[in-house]
């Protein structure tokens, strides 16, 4: 008789205390917390019109298109999150794949998208708060309203993560209805022939790329542009060490984001496109009055003063679960970053009580709200160049993410078709796509006449979007002098635990 050792037990990945609320959300909050950080109704509102200039009438097609690369994006990250359940994501992620250097930039770049891009919801909450009330709006007024919701978001993100997922499931549930709403009688009115000479039948063509008169330049702009309007469900695996399976909750919840926003944007955009056409009495830089906020405007035609009412409403309550929504991942990437040493340990800090990062949410806070007014008294016009230049942002640190994940796994593609697909293929596609797109666009945006503003004959998106990694590339090599700990990889090692003197120790020997 023999006698055989049983096998070795599945080892299951541990996730790295950092002293954040454990199991406080189940797949449903993570489901509210990636579309609601997305925000459709801003979203759209933001970037319609935008869109509509580069792309005409293909704006239907061009979103479907930028949902491919975003679900594969989406695969990577639930891989990755499987295999380290890390608040820090893709900083984290990135790290380990290609070295912290590249980790350190990726965190750098998400913060600084998510800053920028907090001046760009400030600014639409302002804006739409006033709306609701009836007021005009002007500049003074739009901006102090804006840092106003910026502060409240930042207060409910550090009172709790319950009360944040809470609050969004409140908010999100009042933007869906009435968006679905306002696209239900735009289209109701298309096909009774009540929306007046300007609407256009939704046609098959609207998804067809090659029916429009688009050059490369144009579609890779307005794959950008509908990358941004997809970004954002990546908050929902920010929260993983506060998700009650962090293994495998996260990664389903951003899945299935992606696959609900599309539904979503492709409904909004085809209603609103029906309704007001494209051209000079539709939207599209042809028409200004529809450029900057094409759903005011469409939305006060189709459903009248309270009908509008309800709309600035809903987009209101968008950019406001938006704006709480980019200030969790954010704090949590700081908070990653900060007790792998990757930043300074007052960034590491957590509520005793609330257990939510403390330090990092109130810096964001602070940091975006000093942005958005220094940018507004700098040059209004900038606002409007926020974002193409965060689609270069996003597109860097997805496509970094999808190329980390295909090459940690890369050894696993004999496992099984299936497994080489959602853990290789796809994210390696995703982040080709964005890194292509990216290329492209930084190349286009280089030139002065690209966008609103320009700075010594250098485009204004350049500067945003690529200046902005270049200067986090030289604070990168100024804090691997002032703490160069994490750089050398002794504060990022499989395996680590955080102690309750705040001290990370490995709990094995480094390779």
């Amino acid at each position: 008789m023999t006698l055989t050792a049983p096998p070795p037990p599945e080892q299951t990945p541990s996730v790295t205390a950092k002293g954040l609320k454990v199991g406080a959300l189940g797949l449903m909050s993570g489901l509210v917390i990636g579309v609601a950080s997305t925000a459709p109704g801003y979203s759209l509102a933001a970037t319609m019109g935008y869109l509509a200039e580069e792309v005409g009438a293909q704006a239907p097609v061009i979103i479907v298109l930028a949902f491919i690369p975003m679900l594969c994006i989406s695969y990577a990250y639930r891989a990755l999150n499987e295999a380290t359940p890390d608040c820090g994501t893709s900083f984290t992620w990135v790290a380990k794949a290609f070295g912290r250097h590249a980790g350190w930039l990726t965190g750098w770049v998400i913060i600084v998208a998510d800053v920028i891009v907090m001046a760009n919801l400030a600014e639409v909450a302002g804006q739409y708060t006033l709306d609701l009330l009836g007021i005009e709006r002007q500049t003074g007024a739009v901006t102090a309203i804006g840092c106003v919701w910026i502060i409240a978001m930042t207060v409910i993100a550090w009172l709790g993560i319950e009360l944040s997922a809470r609050t969004q499931a409140l908010l999100l549930a009042v933007e869906i209805v009435i968006l679905l709403a306002f696209s239900a009688a735009a289209l109701a009115q298309v096909y009774a022939g009540s929306a007046g000479s300007q609407a256009l039948r939704p046609a098959v063509s609207w998804f067809n790329p090659f029916a429009g008169d688009m050059s490369w330049s144009a579609l890779s702009a307005g794959f950008l542009l509908a990358v941004f309007i997809y970004w954002g469900w990546d908050s929902a695996v920010s929260t993983n060490e506060e998700t009650d399976n962090p293994v495998v909750t996260p990664g389903r919840a951003a899945v299935g984001s992606t696959v609900i926003l599309l539904v979503t944007f492709v409904t909004i955009t085809v209603a609103a496109q029906a309704y007001a056409g494209v051209g000079t009495t539709g939207i599209g830089l042809a028409n200004p009055a529809t450029l900057d906020d094409p759903l005011s405007g469409i939305g006060h035609a189709v459903l009248g003063g309270w009908g509008a009412k309800a709309l600035f409403l809903a987009i209101l309550t968008s950019a406001a679960a938006s704006t709480q929504t980019t200030i969790l991942p954010t704090a949590r990437t700081t908070l990653a970053m900060a007790v792998y040493r990757a930043l300074p340990r007052c960034f590491a800090n957590v509520h005793p009580s609330r257990l939510t990062p403390s330090v990092s949410t109130w810096a964001m806070g602070g940091v975006s709200v000093a942005f958005y007014a220094g940018l507004v008294l700098f040059n209004e016009r900038a606002l409007g160049d926020l974002i193409a230049s965060i689609g270069l942002l996003i597109a860097f640190y997805y496509g970094l993410t999808g190329f980390a994940a295909a090459w940690q796994f890369r050894r696993e593609v004999r496992t099984g078709p299936g497994v080489a697909l959602r853990k290789v293929i796809l994210p390696f596609f995703g982040g080709l796509a964005l890194l292509m797109a990216f290329v492209l666009t930084a190349v286009d945006s280089y030139a002065r006449d690209f966008g609103q503003t320009a700075v010594l004959g250098i485009g204004g998106v350049f500067l945003l979007g690529i200046g902005s990694i270049i200067l986090g590339g030289l604070l990168m090599l100024v804090y691997r002098l002032v703490a160069p700990a994490y750089f050398r990889g002794t504060t990022m090692i499989d395996g680590t635990v955080l102690t309750e003197s705040g001290t990370v120790v490995p709990t094995e020997p480094h390779p």
